[in-house]
């Protein structure tokens, strides 16, 4: 029966309604965080207000860390949606592995022990640039060994990525839930 009752729904799932996404980069970073249009979801008021945090967790497997290319893809969607960037509040905390996804280029060739660039290290130098805030956990960096002055410049240090969530929502952020 419900066998019957799917091939049913495919059935009167018209062409149109599967319409192939369309990617896009911008318009506050060029490059990364893609974002598509939704069908029926109207501009936001060039006034709306939003303070939203990403927590990161994953070290980046290959290239860069799309954990942190979320809060990227935050960014530009409701910007391209009509929200102010100024209005966006946006941080990221990063612990775990990801941590490591924060070094300066040359931490992370000293740590590898060969040359190279940070994956991420472009990305998170040009969303620092464009406001967003990016804090790492203090126990998960001495769990590692890494130093505050081994991270990109701009990157913040809390006592831990839970007290940096606590701060943050004491500060009107919400908590990306996945």
């Amino acid at each position: 029966m419900r066998y019957l009752m799917a091939l049913a729904a495919l059935a009167l799932a018209s062409p149109a309604a599967a319409q192939e996404a369309q990617w896009q980069m911008g318009p506050v970073f060029e490059g990364f965080g893609p974002w598509t249009r939704v069908e029926g979801v109207e501009r936001f008021p060039a006034e709306t207000q939003l303070a939203h945090s990403f927590d990161v967790a994953e070290r980046a497997e290959d290239g860069r860390n799309r954990g942190i290319e979320s809060a990227a893809r935050f960014v530009n969607m409701h910007a391209a949606y009509g929200v102010d960037p100024a209005n966006m509040r946006v941080a990221v905390v990063v612990h775990g592995g990801a941590v490591l996804d924060l070094l300066s280029d040359e931490a992370l060739a000293a740590r590898d022990g060969e040359p190279g660039m940070n994956p991420s290290g472009d990305m998170v130098r040009a969303m620092l640039a464009g406001g967003v805030r990016f804090v790492v956990c203090g126990q998960s960096a001495a769990g590692q060994g890494v130093a505050r002055e081994d991270l990109i410049p701009g990157v913040e240090m809390a006592l831990s990525a839970m007290t940096a969530h606590a701060q943050l929502q004491r500060e009107g952020y919400t908590v990306n839930p996945f």
